[in-house]
């Protein structure tokens, strides 16, 4: 065997990568970098709303608090705790934040105007408002920022609570259910939505 042959030999059992492999390689590849591309824009969007979620759900939490309060204190009767075309007392429809009046419930008739937390000045619009640290990063300095939550409703809706008995479909008279839910827009981004709900019973 010559010298010639051997090496022929060996150079013919090597084989590189096909175009068609490479091809294939660089589609996964391409894949697998998109996949982690979208996780990232995924946590940038959490984090880029992170603040008003946490506002919305308070919000919503803060209403339905207000609500089982003035109930359980008997402060409202069981009547009283619906929609005003339906006999109650509170609003029916998207409202702004504004604070409660002399009822102490937020979502009625009386509602009022609100004042910055603390400093008692007057919240943009009226609407609630929150102060957040300035640059500085302390709370309660000359460079405090008064943040408007006009962007923000509350939808406050009562509902019949349905029952079963002896196979027949009625409406329970001792229940209702309360939803509650606040909405925030931000620019660039979709409306956002919180929801709370929850049962109120005749009983207290």
């Amino acid at each position: 065997m010559t010298q010639e042959n051997k090496f022929g030999r060996t150079r013919s059992s090597e084989r590189g990568f096909t175009l068609v492999e490479v091809m294939i390689a660089v589609v996964i590849m391409t894949i697998g970098i998109l996949a982690v591309m979208a996780s990232f824009a995924t946590a940038i969007s959490a984090t880029a709303s992170a603040q008003e979620d946490l506002i919305a759900r308070h919000k919503a939490l803060d209403a339905m608090e207000s609500i089982y309060t003035a109930r359980n204190s008997q402060q409202l009767s069981f009547a009283s705790i619906n929609n005003i075309a339906n006999g109650g007392v509170f609003l029916a429809g998207a409202q702004q934040l504004l604070c409660a009046g002399p009822d102490g419930i937020v979502g009625t008739a009386d509602d009022v105007a609100c004042t910055a937390p603390d400093t008692g000045a007057a919240c943009p619009g009226g609407v609630e408002c929150l102060v957040l640290p300035g640059p500085d990063g302390i709370l309660g300095t000359a460079d405090d920022v008064t943040q408007s939550l006009g962007n923000f409703t509350r939808t406050i809706t009562f509902n019949t609570v349905s029952q079963t008995v002896n196979g027949v479909v009625t409406t329970n008279q001792n229940l209702i259910a309360v939803t509650v839910a606040v909405s925030y827009t931000k620019a660039g981004w979709p409306a956002r939505t919180y929801t709370v709900n929850a049962l109120i019973s005749s009983y207290h």
